[in-house]
């Protein structure tokens, strides 16, 4: 189910860290978060290359942000654990309200390409957000990525939904590569339980990937908007509640 959700619009990790937090009462956060990596690296891959051969893929935009993200999630990975969750949830939970009040009030945003949007301003200002921004946080906990990743491809370059979740899957790879080398070198892998999940993973990357492609962009921006309300959910019951 994670694959599927992560191949259509991202947010797979809201699915599979609280699973391995669950099954695994003890686990240390890093290692969660490393396991996590090495299920989600397979299904973003395998995603990513569905797209790629079934649509067109913006390299010039999807290459350079996906190779920053890489170095960004690592760096963001080596930050993993010291800086408390309770630090920067409340600011992500800003962030997820604001981008469900943007996307409900523009009903139009990822419906159709908008070219004119790609300029060399704004394809700058994606690779940094993206490549970045957004890549660093992954490293750093990680739910909601893939999401973060196709608003900033729609918003900022114009992309509809469908080529935004695209270019997402192979910048959500990058990050999930640089992120895992780091809970590797670490020791903070479950390789025996991440393997399992990765064939799983690999499974429902194939399937969300081939719907999304076949319904379109209208079936990932109700996708997108379950998504965020699920993790507006989530990490409101984790500052109130838990």
């Amino acid at each position: 189910m994670a694959g599927w959700v992560d191949a259509v619009v991202g947010g797979g990790g809201l699915l599979l860290l609280p699973a391995l937090l669950v099954a695994a009462p003890g686990l240390p956060v890093a290692t969660a978060l490393g396991t996590n990596k090495l299920a989600a690296i397979f299904g973003t891959a395998t995603a990513a290359t569905t797209y790629a051969r079934r649509t067109t893929l913006d390299w010039r935009v999807a290459g350079p942000t996906a190779g920053l993200a890489v170095l960004s999630s690592g760096v963001g990975a080596v930050l993993a654990g010291a800086v408390p969750a309770s630090a920067y949830r409340p600011v992500v939970l800003v962030v997820l309200v604001a981008v469900a009040v943007f996307v409900l009030l523009r009903p139009r945003l990822g419906a159709q390409p908008a070219p004119q949007r790609r300029t060399p301003a704004r394809v700058a200002a994606v690779i940094a957000v993206a490549g970045v921004g957004i890549a660093l946080y992954d490293g750093l906990i990680g739910p909601g990525t893939g999401t973060f990743l196709v608003l900033a491809f729609t918003a900022l370059v114009g992309a509809d939904f469908v080529h935004g979740s695209a270019m997402a899957k192979v910048v959500n790879a990058g990050t999930n590569l640089g992120a895992l080398v780091v809970f590797a070198v670490t020791g903070h892998v479950w390789w025996l339980l991440g393997a399992g999940m990765a064939v799983c993973n690999i499974a429902g990357a194939v399937l969300g990937a081939r719907m999304a492609l076949r319904r379109g962009s209208g079936f990932v921006r109700v996708v997108l908007m379950v998504v965020v309300a699920a993790l507006i959910a989530k990490l409101g019951h984790d500052q109130w509640v838990a």
